[in-house]
């Protein structure tokens, strides 16, 4: 009993199993199972077996605490040897005219919370002994151990496809989506300077196109494994002067990077692209948003932790009447950095520019 309830994913098969194993063992009519739905409140009729009846109650559901079934599944205990005849308000007349005339109704429970109840119908008077009920009680036991591990499985499916949908909006957000708005900045810079620098403009329109087609690219890539071609962590100072490169390159703002070419030997990949994606949004931000003149960018390293340090010289905003949330940019920052051990803290004020302080773990936690 226990290999067959374990060795199916659907519920429907393992109450199947279940109930023809217990009819084949007792030598009964027939069988049916009830389930409890997902408010925990109402038991739905779920399968049955057997050939003498369709079915053996008045109804297909029944409340906690209502009838046979609901009292089972409220007081987690068995009830046996129920006759028909005297529960005529809940047992079809097709039951008592078949002949059958003992009624088993067993809880299927775990972890003190019941799932569903077996019931069990036999022309015969049967014969329910401490021993036989304690082998359907751990039967119940089983399969409804069984349900909830093929719940939890979808459950833990379902929150994989979530997350990988947040992660899936963080990376168009924090990649292809940001180099769009670089190549809108370099566009209206191209017409800003059309009429008095011609060339420059002309320039800039170059880069703009080069930049949708590098896009594109991510975008095709992306499609393909879900992954933008930007940064994979390889080496994050190389990633960073890229993304310095062409930040200078199409928006107004200067930004200047100081970090070590040596010591970051090791740094997981997941710490990195951390850092990379913290740094793509706070540049996006200071040009976007705080319309900074002049960006620094620092990286640090010690025997713990690497941290980087962007700092502008832009608008500032007020941090009491911002919150994370509200901003999907500023939230990624924060999810980002805790979610591979580390943190971020913003500091700043109106007029007096903005500074991202973000941290990773140097090594796997």
């Amino acid at each position: 009993m226990a290999a067959a309830v374990t060795s199916s994913l659907e519920i429907d098969n393992i109450l199947q199993q279940a109930l023809d194993r217990v009819l084949d063992y007792l030598d009964v009519e027939a069988g049916e199972i009830f389930m409890a739905d997902e408010s925990g409140q109402i038991l739905q009729l779920a399968t049955h077996l057997g050939d003498i009846v369709d079915s053996f109650w008045t109804r297909d559901s029944f409340s906690f605490g209502e009838g046979p079934i609901g009292q089972v599944a409220e007081s987690g205990k068995p009830m046996v040897s129920i006759d028909p005849e005297r529960e005529v308000g809940y047992f079809r007349n097709e039951v008592i005219e078949s002949g059958l005339c003992c009624v088993a109704c067993i809880p299927m429970a775990t972890r003190g919370s019941v799932v569903g109840v077996m019931c069990v119908a036999a022309k015969e008077p049967q014969n329910f002994d401490e021993r036989v009920l304690d082998l359907l009680l751990s039967i119940g036991t089983w399969a409804a151990l069984s349900i909830e591990n093929v719940r939890l499985g979808r459950q833990s499916r379902r929150l994989a496809v979530l997350e990988e949908r947040e992660r899936i909006g963080m990376d168009l957000h924090d990649g292809i989506i940001q180099s769009i708005y670089a190549i809108g900045l370099a566009l209206d810079y191209a017409r800003s300077t059309l009429d008095e620098e011609p060339d420059a403009a002309r320039s800039k329109i170059n880069q703009a196109i080069e930049g949708l087609d590098t896009t594109i690219r991510d975008i095709r890539s992306y499609i393909l494994d879900l992954r933008p071609r930007q940064f994979r962590g390889e080496d994050l100072m190389q990633g960073l002067e890229q993304l310095v490169e062409e930040f200078n390159a199409n928006s107004r703002s200067q930004a200047i990077l100081i970090g070590p070419r040596n010591g970051l030997e090791g740094l997981p990949t997941a710490n990195a692209t951390a850092l990379f994606h913290i740094c793509q949004e706070a540049l996006a931000n200071a040009a976007k948003h705080a319309k900074a003149g002049l960006v620094d960018v620092r990286l640090l390293t010690s025997d713990e932790r690497v941290m980087m340090e962007v700092t502008d010289d832009g608008l500032g905003f007020d941090i009491r009447k911002m919150s994370v949330t509200l901003g999907h940019g500023l939230s990624n920052m924060h999810f980002r950095a805790q979610k591979v051990g580390g943190d971020v803290e913003i500091n700043s004020e109106p007029g007096s520019g903005t500074s991202v302080i973000a941290w990773v773990p140097r090594y796997t936690q």
